[in-house]
Parts: structure tokens; C-alpha cells; sequence
């Protein structure tokens, strides 16, 4: 398990939670020992700490391990450390399986795309490996998190303004909780046979404009929520660029509004409901599990 103190969404911390439910063992490879390590020593996971881009310290990570999880977040470092946990993986021979975070939009990619985030590429890039490696892979697409600073930039503006800002449009999105990924990715490693070789695509239940999400979040905190429609480059500068982000980090989620406002991820997929049994949870579930985000 790799990403498991990661921090949008907490995906890898909620895998090892549900594993641990389970009675399942799990060794979490985390990147410092702080309170999130300690946190997840508390279910009774076993955690190391290293670095995901030294062969060396995968090799020590991955040893007797049977299931493997790469979840990392956006990082300019990605492409290195996911090609050297593939690589660790496959001279070790004896997966049962190989379970990749990657993303949705790399399924409208090609040799030939040029629009997309250097985070995007590299995680093409990633699938392609996988693909070449003869690993045992299940490749998670899930689309935009709500927990990603692109909604959480657009959601904080409610508290103060009673309104979303965001640079979308008309354009429809279908952002999905990093909790309904989460618990794909806990079914996958606890049963991994029936899903060797497969493609996840993870969305919330709908397609929907920004307005129709201000009037689910309007009907779940019980106030008028809007709409407003930000340009593009004002809301880079007035609302993304303050949060600090790294370059890298900075370009990526500059990338999604991009592509959102471009309709890119207009897009519905059932890959929570086929892997979990359940439907995905929408905008007005989030705003109900997380009150405290919207509160004045």
C-alpha cells in the first residue's frame, strides 16, 4: 500500500481503515513517520517509511506482499516512483495483483494529445508501463475528486459569498468522493480475482452544470447557494493562485479548469456501482458529510 497517508481525499488512509476492518493485514509505505503514520499504526497496519522513487526501499516495502496499491499524488515525481514500485513489482514475480490510481482523462489520450497537465501525461505514461509489464493490473480511473482544491477552491466561496466560484461555464461536470474510490480500491484488493485485466471509470451519479450543483448544495444546507461564472485567468489569479500550490501541482489543477471549461469532463461511468454494489454519492451526500466546509 503506497499513498496511504496521502492527503486529497485521504483515499490511501481510508483503504487501509476498510482493510484493517476486514481483519486483512496491510503494510502501508508512507514517506515521513508523523502523526498520519501513527494514525495508521493505530488500525494495526504495519507501516514503513521510504521512498517510493528508491528501488531499494520499494524492494524492502513490497517484500511478501502479495496485493499491491499505487496511489501517489500529484507530484513531479510521479512517472519515477510509479515506474520503480512496477518495476520492484515485476522482478518480484508473485503478485496476485497490482492495483493503479490513475485518472479518467487519460482515456481520451493519445501519442498524438497535447492539451493536457504534465501530471496527465505522466499517468498515461504510467498505463502504458503497466501495460507492457505483464503485471497482474487493475487500472482506477476515477474523474475529478470533490475533495480536489479545483472544488474545494469553488465550494469555499459559499460560506462567504453564497455562491460557487468557478471558471466552468455551462460545461458539465460529475466530480466523484474520494470515499466512493476508496472503497472501490478496498474491494479490489480484497478480492482481487474478478477484476484482473480490468478498467474502472469513477464518477459521481450525474453530469450536471454548476448551477444544478448550487442548487443540490441550496436544498442540502437549506439556503440560496448560486452560480458565478468566473473567466478563466481571473479565477487562476484571484482564487488558485493564493493557495501556494507547486509548480507542478499549479499547472495540473490550471489544466482541469481548462479542460472543464472546454467540457472535457462532461462523462458518467458506473465503475463504483460495479465494483461496490451501491450507487456513487453526489454533490448533496458530500455537503451533508462535510457541513463544516460550507458553514458562515
Amino acid at each position: 500500500m503506497t499513498g496511504a497517508a496521502g492527503s486529497v481525499g485521504a483515499v490511501g488512509r481510508s483503504v487501509v481503515e476498510g482493510l484493517r476492518r476486514r481483519d486483512l493485514p496491510v503494510r502501508a509505505m508512507v514517506r515521513r513517520d508523523d502523526e498520519r503514520a501513527q494514525a495508521l499504526r493505530a488500525t494495526g497496519a504495519e507501516v514503513v517509511v521510504g521512498d517510493l522513487t528508491r528501488a531499494g526501499e520499494v524492494a524492502d516495502a513490497l517484500a511478501g506482499c502479495a496485493r499491491v496499491y499505487f496511489g501517489m499524488g500529484v507530484s513531479a515525481q510521479y512517472l519515477q516512483a510509479a515506474v520503480t514500485v512496477a518495476a520492484v513489482a515485476r522482478a518480484d514475480g508473485r503478485l496476485e495483483a497490482f492495483v493503479n490510481m490513475s485518472q479518467l482523462t487519460v482515456s481520451e489520450m493519445d501519442l498524438t494529445s497535447t492539451s493536457e497537465s504534465v501530471q496527465q501525461w505522466q499517468q498515461w505514461l504510467v498505463e502504458q508501463v503497466l501495460d507492457w509489464s505483464g503485471l497482474p493490473v487493475v487500472q482506477v480511473r476515477p474523474t475529478v475528486f470533490m475533495e480536489n482544491p479545483l472544488f474545494r477552491v469553488g465550494f469555499s466561496s459559499i460560506a462567504k459569498h453564497g455562491t460557487i466560484r468557478l471558471p466552468f461555464g455551462q460545461a458539465k461536470s460529475s466530480p466523484v468522493a474520494a470515499g466512493d474510490v476508496a472503497a472501490v480500491v478496498e474491494e479490489i484488493l480484497a478480492d482481487p480475482a474478478p477484476h484482473i485485466g480490468r478498467v474502472y471509470e469513477l464518477t459521481g451519479p450525474r453530469s450536471e452544470g454548476v448551477a444544478a450543483m448550487a442548487a443540490e448544495v441550496s436544498t442540502a444546507l437549506g439556503r440560496p447557494v448560486g452560480y458565478t461564472n468566473v473567466p478563466l485567468e481571473e479565477w487562476i489569479d484571484d482564487d488558485l493562485r493564493p493557495l501556494g500550490l507547486p509548480d507542478h501541482v499549479f499547472q495540473h489543477i490550471t489544466t482541469m479548469a481548462r479542460l472543464h471549461a472546454q467540457n472535457r469532463y462532461d462523462r458518467k461511468a458506473e465503475g463504483v456501482e460495479q465494483v461496490t454494489g451501491r450507487p456513487a454519492s453526489g454533490v448533496a451526500e458530500y455537503v451533508r458529510e462535510n457541513p463544516g466546509l460550507f458553514d458562515r
